[in-house]
């Protein structure tokens, strides 16, 4: 048993089931940074190992060198280790004692919970272990395991410990003193070639004597040889270029006062007269007394490089780009002239000076991370990054690492960005604007109105322009009234709603808005609060106002020809920069746009009611013939801006026969409206006049576009009713019609049954020829039929051809027919078109009511002119 009298070690405790090994150390040096790999093998560690093996009466002991892998570098005894074997440390016991830093004594390894799963005990050539840690020289990695080992199991006592403890420390010597000769054997030589391929010249001067003694190399490099040199320090300096002989005594003279470096770079003048660098380096050699007696040191040409480092710089300098150095120590080491320039410092300033003292505002910067990032990763970076006053710049850097700092170059791309933001604003000005032109035409043109324009408005500034707005109008009382509000956060939109019903009647004539309505240009709140916010009566209003608690914002009427139409106030969050003159020529010219719109859409409307007004004036109502009904609509465009041409009529001939017509004016305007109240008026005019059938109606009706140049184009079909004594006992109508390039009529018979009335070939429009020929159908109806006729609004459209138009208007005739006359043509015009027409649409119906029975109530009472 291990007892007290070595109670600095413990054996290391058997690691917790389930817990991980602690990861390994990798020790990097032993003394003085050395690795003692080349003493593998050698004599002294095997006399070592015997040593060990004897005294603690074992059959076996090693050195194990200790890395991420085990290598034996000494064994002794039984050939259980074996010299210059490997293995992974994790794998050893070896690996245990470097995890503990300290002794560790296994009795039997094979039965040891703590080690008996190792992969280097299934050989099963180790039961009894004893091994101590070898630490390199300054006590604090561990480069190696002495272990003395046996195959049966053993008891170790703190004297056996202390024993293999003691041993520890001459292995460590054994392992340096070998590493350290086979280094210096390895140094000469590398020292020899180095010299030779830098052609490094060595000087010993003798400062008792006064003697200076030179290599062949140094000697050669000064132009000199041995039977010339006279070895004195006068020699030398006479060699050198004047400009330089007093820097360079002033160098040998500190070294020799302080017995420290000599360092100077200088020129010297040949025999020949030409000139070459070189570099000297040394150091002053003190006796006893701290007096230096001797200066040693070497030099070497460095012409060559100073003609290439004056090539550089020459470029460098000559570079339209800026350009510097920095050394590993963060200070300037060279600046080139136009990085003078655009850092605003003196070149005699940066050298030396640190660049996070000098340029205060890059600490915690972009500059500062890219430049860290390069220097740690060892790779270029390129970015652009912005450095406040006194530079007030955007600069666009390249740096890269080298082994002596960092090499930045850099140049000023201020004007760059500037040109390139204005370019942003203003793709951004032409989106926004664009979006903008788009919404408030959407929304006029569908007809939804002026407040759904100004809505439209509202949300297409926020948040480009403002975190959220209110939006006004002047309607139809002379009064400013709150019609749209917007905020980007979802859930403050309520808020500005309500602040929106509530500002206009406790506002002052001194808020900003009403400031705005009076003037002509915009108006800046740099303090939504001391203008309007602390004036607000106590109550919602205030309440609602500080919920959104805006810090700025900016105000402006809406002007169209010399009058208001509405005001925007636009509001940014405090925190928020406030609008610049940038946001504030955007906001004008989207007002102005806003305003032009909704001007010329008012005025368009009061066109458009004109027009619709004249038209449904010229559109009467329809005769009431006996034992027939006779229903007709007119819609307008639901999103056309102007109204069309189209027209009906319905009258009584002299003979008593029923006239009913239909027609479309090419056009969309009042001149449209008008021509089509002249077609109307003539082929009325016409039709009562002569009476004639509709084929002759509409011929002579062409003539008349033609004589009276009323110069226009237009679709048209009249039928007639007519009926004789044997067709009303028989309970029968003639239906005749004809068609000047007009959408077919439609016929519901009694049974249900639909027939579309086409001319295999349409005759041409009105208004194209006046003498063309027109052709004239006749069809029998029963009593009870429905006849339809209207014009291509109903039944073609965007997304509707005429055919298929036409196919599903009989379909539905068909499933709708059993409807009163009114209720079939509502529903006809709701399911044809449930979004509303582009185009207008006039429809009329006739249903002939049995005649063998009183007059239906829904024919409406009997208003039959009397027969001339």
């Amino acid at each position: 048993m291990i007892g007290a009298q070595h109670a600095e070690w413990q054996p290391a405790p058997a690691p917790a089931e389930g817990t991980a090994t602690m990861p390994l150390h990798d020790p990097s040096r032993v003394a003085a940074g050395r690795r003692p790999g080349p003493a593998v093998g050698s004599p002294g560690l095997q006399r070592l190992t015997d040593l060990a093996a004897t005294l603690l009466h074992m059959p076996s002991a090693g050195v194990a060198l200790t890395a991420e892998v085990q290598t034996i570098a000494g064994a002794s005894g039984r050939p259980a280790w074996r010299v210059g074997e490997q293995r992974p440390l994790a794998e050893t016991l070896a690996g245990t004692v470097v995890v503990a830093r300290a002794p560790q004594a296994y009795r039997d390894v094979r039965t040891d919970p703590r080690v008996s799963g190792l992969a280097a005990l299934r050989a099963g050539e180790v039961a009894a272990y004893l091994g101590v840690p070898l630490f390199d020289a300054a006590g604090g990695d561990v480069v190696g395991v002495l272990a003395a080992f046996g195959p049966e199991p053993h008891e170790w006592s703190d004297a056996d410990v202390v024993l293999l403890e003691r041993l520890a420390g001459p292995v460590v010597t054994e392992l340096e003193l070998t590493a350290v000769t086979a280094e210096l054997e390895a140094g000469r030589l590398r020292w020899d070639l180095a010299i030779d391929a830098a052609g490094i010249g060595s000087f010993d001067w003798d400062l008792v004597t006064g003697r200076l003694s030179w290599d062949d190399r140094l000697m050669a490099m000064f132009g000199h040889d041995r039977a010339s040199f006279t070895g004195s320090i006068d020699e030398f300096l006479a060699r050198t270029h004047p400009d330089d002989v007093d820097r360079v005594r002033s160098a040998l003279q500190t070294a020799v006062d302080t017995c420290g470096l000599y360092d100077a770079e200088f020129r010297a003048v040949l025999p020949s007269g030409a000139t070459r660098w070189i570099r000297g380096r040394g150091r002053a050699l003190a006796d006893e007394r701290g007096v230096a007696v001797r200066l040693v040191g070497a030099a070497h040409d460095t012409t060559v490089e100073r003609q290439a480092d004056a090539r550089v710089a020459r470029v460098l300098e000559s570079m339209s780009a800026a350009f510097f150095s920095l050394g590993r120590d963060w200070t300037f080491t060279y600046v080139n002239g136009e990085a003078e320039r655009l850092l605003g410092r003196p070149r005699e300033e940066l050298i030396g000076g640190d660049i996070w003292e000098l340029f205060p505002a890059a600490v915690g910067n972009d500059f500062e991370v890219h430049y860290r990032g390069a220097v740690e990763s060892g790779r270029m970076t390129t970015f652009q990054a912005y450095y406040p006053p006194p530079l007030d710049s955007w600069y666009e850097v390249r740096a890269w690492p080298d082994p002596d700092g960092l090499s930045v170059y850099f140049l000023d791309v201020s004007q760059r960005r500037r040109a390139e933001e204005v370019a942003r604003r203003r793709e951004q000005r032409l989106s926004l604007t664009t979006r903008v032109s788009d919404v408030l035409s959407a929304a006029l043109v569908e007809r939804r109105g002026a407040r759904a324009a100004v809505q439209e408005l509202a949300r297409a500034v926020v948040p480009e322009l403002g975190d959220w707005v209110i939006a006004s109008l002047v309607e139809e009382d002379g009064r400013l009234h709150d019609v749209a509000s917007w905020h980007h956060e979802p859930e403050l939109r309520p808020t500005v709603a309500r602040y929106a019903e509530l500002r206009l009647a406790a506002l002052d004539n001194t808020a900003p808005l009403v400031q705005a309505i009076s003037s002509s240009g915009i108006q800046v709140v740099p303090d939504v609060a001391a203008a309007v916010g602390h004036g607000l009566p106590a109550g919602e209003v205030r309440d609602v106002y500080w919920q959104l608690d805006p810090g700025t914002a900016v105000t402006l009427a809406l002007r169209a020809r010399g009058r208001v139409l509405g005001a925007m106030s636009v509001y940014r969050a405090r925190g928020r920069q406030p609008m610049d003159a940038w946001g504030q020529e955007t906001l004008s010219e989207l007002a102005d746009r806003a305003a032009l719109a909704l001007d010329g859409a008012a005025l368009h409307e009061q066109e458009r009611r004109m027009a619709e007004d004249l038209q449904r004036s010229m559109l009467t109502a329809p005769p009431e013939p006996d034992h027939a009904e006779i229903a007709v609509r007119y819609v307008p465009a639901g999103r056309a801006a102007q109204v069309g041409g189209d027209w009906y009529d319905a009258f009584l001939q002299p003979s008593g026969a029923t006239v009913v017509a239909i027609g479309d004016v090419v056009g969309h305007d009042t001149v449209a409206a008008a021509a089509m109240g002249q077609l109307r008026s003539l082929l009325r005019g016409i039709a009562y006049s002569t009476g004639g059938g509709p084929a002759d109606v509409l011929a002579d009706l062409d003539r008349a576009i033609a004589g009276l140049q009323v110069h226009t184009l237009a679709t048209a079909a009249v039928a007639r009713f007519e009926q004789t004594p044997e067709e009303r006992g028989r309970g029968e109508t003639r239906l005749r019609w004809s068609s000047a390039g007009h959408p077919p009529l439609m016929v519901l018979d009694l049974d249900g049954r639909v027939e579309v009335l086409a001319n295999e070939r349409a005759d041409l429009m009105l208004g194209v020829h006046p003498t063309a020929p027109r052709k004239e159908q006749v069809a029998s109806l029963r009593r009870g039929a429905t006849v339809l006729l209207y014009t291509d609004g109903l039944v073609e459209g965007p997304g509707l051809l005429l055919d298929d138009g036409v196919a599903r208007l009989r379909d539905l005739v068909g499933e709708l027919g059993e409807l009163p006359l009114a209720e079939l043509c509502d529903q006809l015009l709701a399911r044809m078109r449930p979004g509303g027409s582009e185009d207008d649409v006039a429809l009329v119906a006739v249903r002939l009511h049995p005649e063998d029975r009183p007059r239906p109530p829904e024919a409406g009472p009997q208003d039959v002119p009397p027969r001339p």
